[in-house]
Protein backbone atom coordinates (compact mmCIF):
# COMPACT_ATOMS: atom_id res chain seq x y z
CA UNK A 1 0.00 0.00 0.00
CA UNK A 2 1.23 3.47 -0.88
CA UNK A 3 2.06 5.85 1.93
CA UNK A 4 1.80 9.59 1.73
CA UNK A 5 5.01 11.46 2.46
CA UNK A 6 3.36 14.89 2.82
CA UNK A 7 3.46 16.35 6.35
CA UNK A 8 0.13 16.55 8.14
CA UNK A 9 -1.23 19.84 9.43
CA UNK A 10 -1.61 20.44 13.16
CA UNK A 11 -5.39 20.13 12.98
CA UNK A 12 -5.22 16.79 11.19
CA UNK A 13 -2.61 15.48 13.66
CA UNK A 14 -4.92 16.53 16.50
CA UNK A 15 -7.90 14.73 14.94
CA UNK A 16 -6.04 11.57 13.99
CA UNK A 17 -3.44 11.30 16.72
CA UNK A 18 0.01 9.90 16.06
CA UNK A 19 -1.11 6.93 13.98
CA UNK A 20 -2.87 8.91 11.27
CA UNK A 21 -5.42 7.31 8.96
CA UNK A 22 -4.98 4.92 6.09
CA UNK A 23 -7.72 6.46 3.94
CA UNK A 24 -6.50 8.13 0.76
CA UNK A 25 -3.22 6.26 0.87
CA UNK A 26 -3.47 4.63 -2.54
CA UNK A 27 -5.60 3.79 -5.62
CA UNK A 28 -6.18 0.26 -4.35
CA UNK A 29 -8.83 1.71 -2.02
CA UNK A 30 -11.09 2.54 -4.96
CA UNK A 31 -14.33 0.55 -4.64
CA UNK A 32 -16.47 0.07 -7.74
CA UNK A 33 -19.53 -1.00 -5.73
CA UNK A 34 -19.39 2.11 -3.52
CA UNK A 35 -18.96 4.29 -6.60
CA UNK A 36 -22.02 2.74 -8.24
CA UNK A 37 -24.14 3.41 -5.16
CA UNK A 38 -23.09 7.07 -4.93
CA UNK A 39 -23.50 7.53 -8.67
CA UNK A 40 -27.13 6.38 -8.49
CA UNK A 41 -27.80 8.71 -5.56
CA UNK A 42 -26.12 11.67 -7.23
CA UNK A 43 -28.28 11.09 -10.30
CA UNK A 44 -31.11 12.72 -8.36
CA UNK A 45 -29.17 15.99 -8.29
CA UNK A 46 -26.78 15.96 -11.26
CA UNK A 47 -27.57 15.75 -14.97
CA UNK A 48 -29.99 17.07 -17.57
CA UNK A 49 -33.03 18.63 -15.96
CA UNK A 50 -31.66 18.13 -12.45
CA UNK A 51 -30.81 20.63 -9.74
CA UNK A 52 -27.24 20.76 -11.08
CA UNK A 53 -27.20 20.57 -14.84
CA UNK A 54 -24.10 19.18 -16.56
CA UNK A 55 -22.58 20.19 -19.88
CA UNK A 56 -19.27 18.69 -20.95
CA UNK A 57 -17.52 19.34 -24.27
CA UNK A 58 -14.39 17.57 -25.47
CA UNK A 59 -14.55 13.99 -24.26
CA UNK A 60 -12.90 13.02 -27.55
CA UNK A 61 -9.70 14.69 -26.30
CA UNK A 62 -9.18 11.99 -23.67
CA UNK A 63 -7.04 9.26 -25.29
CA UNK A 64 -8.64 5.82 -25.27
CA UNK A 65 -5.35 3.92 -25.28
CA UNK A 66 -3.50 5.57 -22.39
CA UNK A 67 -3.92 7.30 -19.07
CA UNK A 68 -3.50 11.04 -18.54
CA UNK A 69 -3.03 13.72 -15.92
CA UNK A 70 -6.17 15.87 -16.10
CA UNK A 71 -5.59 19.40 -14.79
CA UNK A 72 -8.48 21.73 -14.01
CA UNK A 73 -9.20 25.04 -12.37
CA UNK A 74 -11.05 24.82 -9.03
CA UNK A 75 -14.32 26.61 -8.27
CA UNK A 76 -17.11 26.96 -5.75
CA UNK A 77 -15.67 27.13 -2.24
CA UNK A 78 -15.64 24.36 0.35
CA UNK A 79 -18.68 22.62 -1.13
CA UNK A 80 -16.39 21.18 -3.88
CA UNK A 81 -19.29 21.28 -6.32
CA UNK A 82 -17.07 21.34 -9.39
CA UNK A 83 -15.26 18.22 -8.20
CA UNK A 84 -18.45 16.26 -7.63
CA UNK A 85 -19.81 17.37 -10.99
CA UNK A 86 -16.67 16.25 -12.81
CA UNK A 87 -16.66 12.92 -10.94
CA UNK A 88 -20.28 12.26 -11.89
CA UNK A 89 -19.72 13.23 -15.53
CA UNK A 90 -16.59 11.04 -15.66
CA UNK A 91 -18.52 7.99 -14.40
CA UNK A 92 -21.33 8.77 -16.83
CA UNK A 93 -18.88 8.84 -19.72
CA UNK A 94 -16.60 5.90 -18.88
CA UNK A 95 -18.58 3.73 -16.51
CA UNK A 96 -16.59 2.31 -13.60
CA UNK A 97 -13.82 0.47 -15.41
CA UNK A 98 -11.79 3.67 -15.90
CA UNK A 99 -11.66 5.41 -12.51
CA UNK A 100 -10.39 8.96 -12.45
CA UNK A 101 -8.43 9.31 -9.23
CA UNK A 102 -8.56 12.82 -7.80
CA UNK A 103 -5.87 14.34 -5.60
CA UNK A 104 -7.54 15.78 -2.50
CA UNK A 105 -6.66 17.91 0.53
CA UNK A 106 -5.78 15.93 3.65
CA UNK A 107 -8.78 17.36 5.53
CA UNK A 108 -11.08 15.13 3.46
CA UNK A 109 -9.44 12.11 5.04
CA UNK A 110 -9.13 13.48 8.58
CA UNK A 111 -12.21 11.69 9.93
CA UNK A 112 -12.81 7.99 9.34
CA UNK A 113 -16.30 8.19 7.77
CA UNK A 114 -15.72 10.87 5.12
CA UNK A 115 -12.19 9.58 4.57
CA UNK A 116 -13.47 6.11 3.73
CA UNK A 117 -16.09 7.50 1.34
CA UNK A 118 -13.68 9.70 -0.61
CA UNK A 119 -11.03 6.97 -0.78
CA UNK A 120 -13.53 4.44 -2.10
CA UNK A 121 -14.55 6.91 -4.78
CA UNK A 122 -10.93 7.08 -5.92
CA UNK A 123 -9.58 10.15 -4.13
CA UNK A 124 -5.96 10.03 -2.98
CA UNK A 125 -3.93 12.35 -0.80
CA UNK A 126 -2.19 15.27 -2.45
CA UNK A 127 1.32 13.82 -2.59
CA UNK A 128 3.70 13.85 -5.57
CA UNK A 129 5.21 10.42 -4.93
CA UNK A 130 1.76 8.86 -4.82
CA UNK A 131 0.66 10.78 -7.90
CA UNK A 132 3.55 9.39 -9.94
CA UNK A 133 2.70 5.91 -8.69
CA UNK A 134 -0.95 6.26 -9.76
CA UNK A 135 0.13 7.35 -13.24
CA UNK A 136 3.26 5.31 -13.83
CA UNK A 137 2.67 2.09 -11.89
CA UNK A 138 -1.10 1.76 -11.85
CA UNK A 139 -1.48 3.44 -15.26
CA UNK A 140 -4.69 5.14 -14.21
CA UNK A 141 -5.97 8.65 -14.83
CA UNK A 142 -5.30 11.30 -12.21
CA UNK A 143 -7.28 14.53 -11.79
CA UNK A 144 -5.56 17.51 -10.19
CA UNK A 145 -6.77 21.02 -9.37
CA UNK A 146 -3.44 22.74 -8.63
CA UNK A 147 -4.88 26.07 -7.48
CA UNK A 148 -6.53 24.41 -4.49
CA UNK A 149 -7.95 26.82 -1.93
CA UNK A 150 -6.50 29.89 -3.67
CA UNK A 151 -8.32 29.01 -6.88
CA UNK A 152 -11.63 27.85 -5.44
CA UNK A 153 -11.87 30.99 -3.27
CA UNK A 154 -10.79 33.49 -5.93
CA UNK A 155 -12.86 36.69 -5.81
CA UNK A 156 -16.05 37.08 -7.83
CA UNK A 157 -14.43 39.53 -10.23
CA UNK A 158 -11.83 36.87 -11.06
CA UNK A 159 -14.21 33.94 -11.40
CA UNK A 160 -13.18 33.47 -15.03
CA UNK A 161 -9.45 33.73 -14.32
CA UNK A 162 -7.26 30.74 -13.52
CA UNK A 163 -5.23 31.00 -10.31
CA UNK A 164 -2.79 28.13 -9.80
CA UNK A 165 -1.05 30.26 -7.14
CA UNK A 166 2.39 29.47 -8.55
CA UNK A 167 1.99 25.74 -7.93
CA UNK A 168 3.81 23.73 -10.56
CA UNK A 169 4.04 20.34 -8.85
CA UNK A 170 1.55 18.86 -11.30
CA UNK A 171 3.92 19.64 -14.20
CA UNK A 172 6.74 17.80 -12.42
CA UNK A 173 4.40 14.86 -11.88
CA UNK A 174 3.44 14.67 -15.56
CA UNK A 175 7.06 14.77 -16.71
CA UNK A 176 8.21 12.19 -14.15
CA UNK A 177 5.31 9.88 -15.02
CA UNK A 178 5.71 10.44 -18.75
CA UNK A 179 2.02 11.14 -19.38
CA UNK A 180 0.26 13.93 -21.31
CA UNK A 181 -1.65 16.65 -19.51
CA UNK A 182 -5.29 17.14 -20.49
CA UNK A 183 -6.46 20.69 -19.61
CA UNK A 184 -10.00 21.03 -18.25
CA UNK A 185 -11.83 24.28 -17.54
CA UNK A 186 -14.99 24.46 -15.47
CA UNK A 187 -17.52 27.20 -14.75
CA UNK A 188 -20.80 27.41 -12.90
CA UNK A 189 -19.80 26.44 -9.38
CA UNK A 190 -18.10 29.80 -8.79
CA UNK A 191 -21.42 31.51 -9.43
CA UNK A 192 -23.15 29.79 -6.50
CA UNK A 193 -21.61 32.28 -4.06
CA UNK A 194 -19.93 35.68 -4.25
CA UNK A 195 -16.40 35.70 -2.90
CA UNK A 196 -15.40 39.22 -1.89
CA UNK A 197 -11.80 38.38 -0.94
CA UNK A 198 -9.81 35.20 -0.36
CA UNK A 199 -8.35 36.68 2.85
CA UNK A 200 -4.84 35.35 2.16
CA UNK A 201 -3.09 38.02 4.32
CA UNK A 202 -5.43 37.22 7.22
CA UNK A 203 -4.75 33.50 6.82
CA UNK A 204 -1.02 34.08 7.10
CA UNK A 205 -1.51 36.28 10.17
CA UNK A 206 -3.57 33.51 11.79
CA UNK A 207 -0.95 30.87 11.04
CA UNK A 208 -3.35 28.81 8.93
CA UNK A 209 -0.70 27.46 6.50
CA UNK A 210 0.85 25.43 9.34
CA UNK A 211 -2.32 24.94 11.33
CA UNK A 212 -4.52 23.61 8.52
CA UNK A 213 -2.39 23.73 5.34
CA UNK A 214 -4.72 26.52 4.18
CA UNK A 215 -3.71 29.78 2.55
CA UNK A 216 -7.09 31.52 2.70
CA UNK A 217 -9.65 32.87 5.15
CA UNK A 218 -12.28 34.20 2.74
CA UNK A 219 -15.09 36.70 3.08
CA UNK A 220 -18.10 35.91 0.91
CA UNK A 221 -21.83 36.23 0.39
CA UNK A 222 -23.56 32.85 0.38
CA UNK A 223 -26.70 31.00 1.37
CA UNK A 224 -27.77 30.50 4.12
CA UNK A 225 -25.15 32.52 5.98
CA UNK A 226 -25.35 35.85 4.17
CA UNK A 227 -22.06 37.64 4.87
CA UNK A 228 -19.69 34.77 5.60
CA UNK A 229 -16.25 34.98 7.20
CA UNK A 230 -14.14 31.88 6.84
CA UNK A 231 -14.28 28.88 4.46
CA UNK A 232 -17.72 27.64 5.54
CA UNK A 233 -19.61 25.31 3.19
CA UNK A 234 -22.67 26.89 1.61
CA UNK A 235 -25.92 25.68 0.07
CA UNK A 236 -25.54 26.32 -3.66
CA UNK A 237 -28.54 27.47 -5.71
CA UNK A 238 -29.41 25.57 -8.91
CA UNK A 239 -26.75 25.99 -11.56
CA UNK A 240 -25.34 24.32 -14.67
CA UNK A 241 -21.83 22.99 -14.24
CA UNK A 242 -19.99 23.45 -17.53
CA UNK A 243 -16.71 21.78 -18.50
CA UNK A 244 -14.42 22.07 -21.51
CA UNK A 245 -11.80 19.38 -22.09
CA UNK A 246 -8.84 20.41 -24.22
CA UNK A 247 -6.38 18.53 -26.38
CA UNK A 248 -3.59 16.58 -24.59
CA UNK A 249 -0.33 18.43 -24.01
CA UNK A 250 2.70 16.09 -24.05
CA UNK A 251 5.60 16.64 -21.63
CA UNK A 252 8.45 18.56 -23.28
CA UNK A 253 11.00 15.91 -22.28
CA UNK A 254 11.21 12.43 -20.77
CA UNK A 255 13.17 11.57 -17.65
CA UNK A 256 14.28 8.29 -16.13
CA UNK A 257 12.45 6.84 -13.14
CA UNK A 258 13.39 8.76 -10.01
CA UNK A 259 15.01 11.60 -11.96
CA UNK A 260 13.89 15.18 -11.28
CA UNK A 261 12.88 17.22 -14.35
CA UNK A 262 14.79 20.44 -15.09
CA UNK A 263 13.18 23.73 -14.11
CA UNK A 264 12.86 24.95 -17.71
CA UNK A 265 10.77 21.90 -18.67
CA UNK A 266 8.46 22.33 -15.68
CA UNK A 267 7.99 26.03 -16.43
CA UNK A 268 7.31 25.36 -20.11
CA UNK A 269 4.67 22.71 -19.43
CA UNK A 270 3.04 24.82 -16.71
CA UNK A 271 2.79 27.81 -19.05
CA UNK A 272 1.23 25.69 -21.81
CA UNK A 273 -1.33 24.12 -19.48
CA UNK A 274 -2.34 27.38 -17.81
CA UNK A 275 -2.73 29.06 -21.20
CA UNK A 276 -4.94 26.19 -22.42
CA UNK A 277 -7.15 26.18 -19.31
CA UNK A 278 -7.50 29.97 -19.46
CA UNK A 279 -8.42 29.85 -23.14
CA UNK A 280 -11.12 27.28 -22.43
CA UNK A 281 -12.35 29.33 -19.48
CA UNK A 282 -12.60 32.35 -21.78
CA UNK A 283 -14.79 30.27 -24.08
CA UNK A 284 -17.02 29.31 -21.16
CA UNK A 285 -17.29 32.97 -20.22
CA UNK A 286 -18.34 33.87 -23.76
CA UNK A 287 -20.95 31.12 -23.65
CA UNK A 288 -22.30 32.12 -20.24
CA UNK A 289 -26.07 32.45 -20.03
CA UNK A 290 -26.26 36.20 -19.25
CA UNK A 291 -24.18 36.98 -22.32
CA UNK A 292 -26.29 34.64 -24.43
CA UNK A 293 -29.49 36.32 -23.24
CA UNK A 294 -28.10 39.77 -24.00
CA UNK A 295 -26.98 38.67 -27.45
CA UNK A 296 -30.40 37.18 -28.15
CA UNK A 297 -32.13 40.37 -27.01
CA UNK A 298 -29.85 42.45 -29.20
CA UNK A 299 -30.48 40.18 -32.20
CA UNK A 300 -34.23 40.21 -31.62
CA UNK A 301 -34.40 44.00 -31.16
CA UNK A 302 -32.28 44.54 -34.27
CA UNK A 303 -34.43 42.12 -36.24
CA UNK A 304 -37.64 43.82 -35.05
CA UNK A 305 -36.26 47.27 -35.86
CA UNK A 306 -35.19 46.24 -39.34
CA UNK A 307 -38.50 44.51 -39.96
CA UNK A 308 -40.51 47.56 -38.82
CA UNK A 309 -38.39 49.83 -40.99
CA UNK A 310 -39.06 47.52 -43.88
CA UNK A 311 -42.77 47.87 -43.41
CA UNK A 312 -43.40 44.41 -42.04
CA UNK A 313 -44.60 43.52 -38.59
CA UNK A 314 -43.77 40.02 -37.29
CA UNK A 315 -46.73 37.86 -36.24
CA UNK A 316 -45.50 37.76 -32.63
CA UNK A 317 -45.75 41.56 -32.44
CA UNK A 318 -49.28 41.85 -33.86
Amino acid sequence: MSQSTAPRSRIVRWIQGDSGTRWGSGPEQYCEDSSRVLYRRMGRLFGDGRYFGLKVDGWENLPEDRNVLAVSNHSGGTTVLDGFGLWYAWQQQFGFSRPGHAMAHEMLFAADGPGRMFAQLGAVRADRKMAVEVLRTWRRDLIVMPGGDRDTWRPWKDRYKVNFAGRTGYAKIAIKAGVPVVPIANAGAQSTLMVLTDGAPLARAMGLPKLARAEIFPVSLSFPWGLTIGPLPHLPPPTTLRYKIGAPIPPPITVAAGEEPPAWAVAQLDAQVQAAVQSQLDELKAESRPRQVLRQLRRRSTSLRDTVRGGEVPLAAK
